[in-house]
């Protein structure tokens, strides 16, 4: 290819030079080579930015550089439907003809390739050869346009840009497909084990003591019984008391047996002596009754007795 230019012109040297280190470090991103009769026409394919709706698409398109070239920019066209640029038709860029301002010498072919993948997802913004498609729509154009290259110029172009898609396609990761999505939508495991602890954090059990809810009710029952048993009265038979005691209040009802035996025996010593008493005065009673009626009968019969 150098033999029919003139290696003296600062410009083939360096395009041929741009040459040399596309085809020695190739990327899976882009891949571009001029033609064989005209080395300041570049056609290329990028790939669509992955995670966008562009992702998976390969997109060919043509470079022109300037006779000045690199010290004047490239113009850029694309010649795959992608919706978000103008097919066959200059489209304005920063790295572009469009605004020679921006450009520097320093940048390359790679440097323009680069760029344009990082332009393909950004809002369009009216610009010139620019198009604001609908990410359903630009996902179908992704896929299809994996299927062929485009059609464009002469059969040598042609045979350039099918080289280039083969290239591409075989670096290329398969399309994203629609069930992608529909799996997405399925839980991971993290989150089927984050629901499964907090079905384990809602059963009835305090973590605090490890006391499940059945503990803790025939607990309080325990208790209430051990209340019961406390504030009810004294009575005689302290062993029917003890009997109705369950046994895990029995600590309870122990604690209270001796003051209950205590009252007990305090009452019963007082009740037997009220008795006696009673008798004692009751019989002393009937005694006096019986004494004055005897003393009342002798009197009488004495009387009688003299006047007799």
């Amino acid at each position: 290819m150098g033999d029919k230019y003139n290696m003296k012109n600062p410009s083939v040297k360096r395009i041929l030079q741009e040459v040399k280190e596309m085809q020695s470090n190739p990327s899976d991103d882009f891949m571009s080579l001029p033609l064989e009769e005209n080395i300041f026409e570049w056609h290329f394919a990028i790939r669509g930015p992955s995670d966008t709706e562009f992702e998976g698409g390969i997109y060919h398109g043509r470079i022109q550089l300037p006779s000045e070239y690199p010290f004047k920019p490239p113009s850029f066209m694309l010649l795959t439907p992608n919706g978000r640029f103008e097919t066959q038709t200059k489209i304005c860029l920063s790295i572009s003809n469009h605004h020679p301002e921006h450009w520097q010498p320093s940048w390359s072919v790679r440097t323009a390739l680069t760029a344009l993948i990082a332009f393909m997802p950004t809002n369009p913004n009216g610009a010139l050869g620019s198009l604001d498609y609908k990410k359903e729509e630009r996902r179908v154009l992704a896929i299809k346009s994996r299927e062929t290259a485009p059609k464009f110029g002469t059969p040598d172009r042609q045979k350039l840009i099918d080289e280039i898609h083969e290239y591409m396609i075989s670096k290329a990761p398969p399309v994203p497909q629609p069930s992608s999505e529909d799996a997405s939508e399925q839980p991971p495991p993290a989150a089927i084990d984050a629901a499964a602890g907090e079905q384990a954090s809602e059963s009835p059990q305090d973590t605090s003591t490890g006391i499940t809810e059945h503990e803790e009710q025939q607990r309080e029952e325990n208790n209430e019984v051990a209340a019961e048993q406390i504030a009810e009265p004294v009575v005689p038979n302290v062993s029917r008391q003890v009997a109705n005691t369950v046994p895990s209040a029995s600590s309870s009802v122990h604690a209270v047996e001796p003051q209950q035996q205590q009252v007990l025996r305090v009452q019963k010593p007082a009740d037997d002596r009220l008795f006696t008493w009673a008798a004692v005065g009751l019989t002393i009673a009937i005694m006096v009754l019986l004494l004055k009626k005897f003393m009342k009968a002798s009197g009488h019969g004495a009387v009688f007795m003299d006047e007799s």
